[in-house]
């Protein structure tokens, strides 16, 4: 399993590209233009599945329209938030300076769904409270393992509850859902840089006590 991140958009956010040793791949929150990954995808010759969305918001699904077409089963994004993707005021991008307003999923996701992407196997964690339908992916191949923890869990903090559909008490119940990790596991969250389950379980000042 090979992981690739690409900052984009103007919050930076990031947007990464998860290849099995098969050449299968999935994209993972593409919140900007993807010039760049569309080139990456065609230089390592991966064959792009998946649009894989942790929650609906404008910064987190600026460029699935240009990644759509290229992907052969389409986008998926956990139920509670499939109305960000048609409409850029439940997703937000109408107070960002640039509407976004996409088709409908092609796929809903819900707690506990498997993907099989090549030897991957993508986990869908339920994590509302930043969003109502946010969500992880615990995403694994052979003895490998990552967790893409989207604005649910930062490097030492969490993603806001304070925007329409968050809750505060809601996203800090979901984050109990990831204490049974084990320390080693890696996670890439939707911004800024990656961490591991033990340095948040030891700094994190909001993680589950």
């Amino acid at each position: 399993m090979k992981l690739d991140r690409f900052a984009l958009g103007m919050l930076w956010t990031n947007c990464y590209v998860l290849s099995s040793r098969t050449g299968d791949a999935v994209v993972v929150d593409p919140g900007g233009p993807t010039e760049e990954v569309r080139q990456y995808l065609n230089e390592e010759n991966l064959r792009l599945q998946w649009v894989l969305l942790t929650h609906g918001h404008g910064d987190h699904i600026f460029g699935v329209g240009e990644l759509r077409t290229l992907a052969s089963r389409g986008v998926a994004i956990c139920e509670e938030d499939a109305p960000c993707l048609v409409s850029s005021g439940e997703n937000l991008s109408r107070h960002m300076g640039q509407k976004v307003e996409l088709e409908p999923a092609d796929r809903l996701l819900k707690d506990g769904d498997v993907l099989t992407v090549g030897d991957m196997k993508i986990e869908v964690i339920a994590t509302p409270g930043h969003t109502r339908g946010g969500c992880c992916y615990y995403t694994s191949e052979g003895d490998e393992a990552v967790l893409l923890s989207g604005d649910t869990l930062f490097a030492r903090s969490i993603g806001r509850s304070d925007l329409p559909g968050g809750d505060e008490a809601t996203l800090l119940a979901s984050l109990g859902k990831l204490t049974g990790f084990p320390d080693s596991l890696k996670v890439y969250p939707g911004h800024g840089p990656s961490t591991t389950i033990g340095e948040e379980r030891s700094l994190n000042p909001f993680w589950p006590r």
